[in-house]
């Protein structure tokens, strides 16, 4: 592969499943503003914000950059990254015993093009007791997660069943990825990207 890969995130989540894929890749963060827009649906919020973040990486003639944007739907809210812990309590008082909805939207740019899709996942937590809920909260794990929770961290103890990519929990739905790279002629073999 002639191309450069490039991923407009900082999140150590996102790192870590390209890098348990075998992938070489530069980290490019982007500063964007991801308030949601006024009647957005939480898939044109992510899908959009994955292409603002794409575009603000700005990719070179050799690279392409893939981008993120992760929300957490529960009862037609939309819960973000947390502002503090006691907002992090909350969210999670609030999904408790309860299912909830991950949405990624994923972003693919060229020099020339862009493709973008996104995936959704069901989520169901156990029932949590707040005191459990806030020693989990009090480890820190929380506060730079959409939903306030990491579920490839402690946060797993808090599920107790996912419909759909679990990946996509993590913030990076792989098989969605590995579709648009498709779409740019690239497929993934076993530890690298070959163009085709």
């Amino acid at each position: 592969m002639s191309e450069h890969l490039v991923l407009a995130s900082g999140s150590p989540r996102r790192q870590a499943l390209l890098r348990q894929l075998g992938l070489e890749f530069e980290v490019r963060v982007t500063n964007i503003d991801e308030t949601a827009r006024a009647g957005e649906r939480a898939q044109d919020t992510a899908e959009r914000l994955a292409r603002a973040k794409t575009a603000a990486a700005a990719p070179a003639m050799d690279e392409i950059v893939i981008a993120a944007d992760t929300i957490v739907v529960a009862d037609g809210s939309t819960l973000g990254k947390p502002r503090d812990e006691e907002e992090a309590v909350r969210m999670l008082v609030h999904m408790s015993g309860r299912s909830h909805t991950v949405v990624t939207g994923l972003a693919v740019r060229s020099a020339s093009r862009v493709e973008s899709a996104t995936d959704s996942t069901k989520v169901w937590f156990r029932s949590i007791a707040e005191a459990e809920i806030r020693k989990y909260v009090a480890t820190g794990e929380p506060l730079d997660k959409a939903g306030a929770y990491g579920i490839q961290g402690f946060g797993a103890a808090l599920v107790r069943r996912v419909e759909g990519d679990f990946y996509n929990v993590m913030g990076l739905p792989v098989h969605l990825l590995l579709d648009l790279l498709q779409r740019f002629g690239v497929d993934y073999e076993f530890g690298r990207l070959e163009s085709t």
